[in-house]
């Protein structure tokens, strides 16, 4: 996958910041339209190019609960922007229906590749 545009070299940090942080919120709204309730999906924090997002519902456990996290990989791919899954973080006591996913926002997409064009796309 090619990046027409890489976020950290475009921008001031705090132009940047406030870039990446547009791009989540709205991924997550996305998600959130289309998976809730059974998984919800809630900005902890960004740092940098990276985000901290926190995953609570019911989840279908037959599906593997970690794919309700990874789902938010493809939504930034519909939006045109590429983003990776770096860490999946689990709660101690397995009962509790939440898990942490956090991912690096790595820039644009090139037109034509991957892009579906999802309404209400950057």
């Amino acid at each position: 996958m090619s990046i027409k545009q890489s976020f950290l070299h475009q921008k001031s940090k705090t132009k940047f910041t406030e870039e990446v942080k547009e791009i989540v919120v709205k991924a997550i709204e996305l998600y959130n339209r289309f998976r809730s309730p059974e998984a919800k999906a809630k900005l902890l924090s960004i740092e940098g190019n990276k985000a901290k997002v926190l995953f609570e519902g019911s989840f279908c456990l037959t599906c593997g609960i970690r794919d309700w996290v990874e789902d938010l990989v493809y939504v930034f791919e519909q939006m045109g922007v590429e983003a990776e899954l770096i860490a999946y973080i689990e709660p101690e006591d397995m009962s509790e229906f939440y898990r942490i996913g956090i991912f690096i926002i790595k820039g644009y997409i090139e037109e034509g590749e991957d892009n579906k064009g999802v309404e209400g796309g950057i």
